[in-house]
């Protein structure tokens, strides 16, 4: 066996993979043919016990994390918004009934203001040579779907943190494929939402968006999290769905609180807030 460097470091031992590889050509016997023989870290069974969650907890944390760290990808914006937003000119989602297929007919406006933004953010990125500013979706459809392709208009990378869902599971065809990771702990995947964003791009959306809007402005008001803009596009939608200013009148939240949001209607006008908090050019959203 040769010995081998790991992280620049001397490493006599044997390595874990090969290890994996060698269990695999056993001879077949019920001795090694029971599960109690599986090397553990091969052991599927073994690593969805109960009693592994920590476990499993501290690997979808470490995935995702190593890659992003060894892509140098520094830092992002986030865009949240519903799975269910079409494309203009696509129909709406299929279980709507008359009335939720108008509204969500209407709401695709914003699909083209996610990739619009999106667009921007990812020249920003390529200016960075793709460390900062890179654009980072829940890798889904509907206004997930717009951010990664948004990225893709210019050829640049795009992150997707996928969840294992009932529906609307799958990655869509935008992220880019080493940068498209999915999760079985929605906790985690906010936390990599969290953890290097530079702004946040709140689009219309249901009670997943809702979580991650108020888990983001939860951080930031309580100082567990750097103040970062907080962009909410369509202040008609979010002033029906939200009423921020009576959380402040009834004192629940103080009156200063509402300041951590702004509303904004187009990609310019967004980009434009983050520009200002960073020192950033400001861009246009043509393709």
């Amino acid at each position: 066996m040769a010995a081998r460097r790991t992280d620049n470091s001397w490493n006599p031992l044997a390595d874990s993979s090969e290890d994996r590889n060698r269990a695999k050509r056993v001879t077949t016997k019920p001795q090694s043919d029971n599960p109690a023989y599986r090397l553990a870290y091969t052991d599927e069974d073994f690593m969805c016990r109960e009693e592994l969650r920590p476990v499993r907890l501290q690997l979808e944390l470490l995935k995702a994390q190593m890659a992003l760290t060894e892509a140098d990808i520094r830092s992002t914006v986030v865009l949240f918004g519903g799975a269910r937003i079409p494309e203009p000119g696509r129909d709406p989602w299929a279980a709507c009934n008359e009335t939720q297929r108008k509204n969500l007919a209407d709401a695709s406006c914003y699909y083209d203001e996610a990739r619009a933004f999106a667009r921007i953010c990812s020249r920003e990125a390529m200016r960075e040579e793709c460390k900062e500013y890179v654009v980072a979706t829940g890798g889904g459809p509907g206004v997930m779907e717009a951010g990664n392709r948004g990225a893709a208009d210019v050829g640049a990378p795009s992150i997707g943190f996928n969840v294992v869902l009932p529906h609307e599971q799958d990655p869509n065809d935008y992220v880019t494929p080493e940068l498209s990771f999915n999760f079985h702990y929605f906790a985690i995947r906010k936390m990599h939402f969290l953890m290097r964003a530079k702004a946040f791009a709140i689009f219309p959306g249901g009670f997943g968006t809702m979580d991650e809007l108020f888990e983001t402005l939860t951080l930031i008001q309580t100082k567990r999290m750097e103040r970062v803009p907080v962009i909410l596009f369509g202040q008609e939608f979010w002033n029906r769905i939200v009423d921020f200013d009576a959380l402040a009148e009834f004192g629940t939240i103080a009156p200063g609180d509402t300041d951590l949001l702004s509303f904004v209607e187009t990609a310019e006008e967004a980009w434009a807030i983050v520009a200002e908090r960073y020192g950033l050019e400001r861009q246009g959203a043509s393709a």
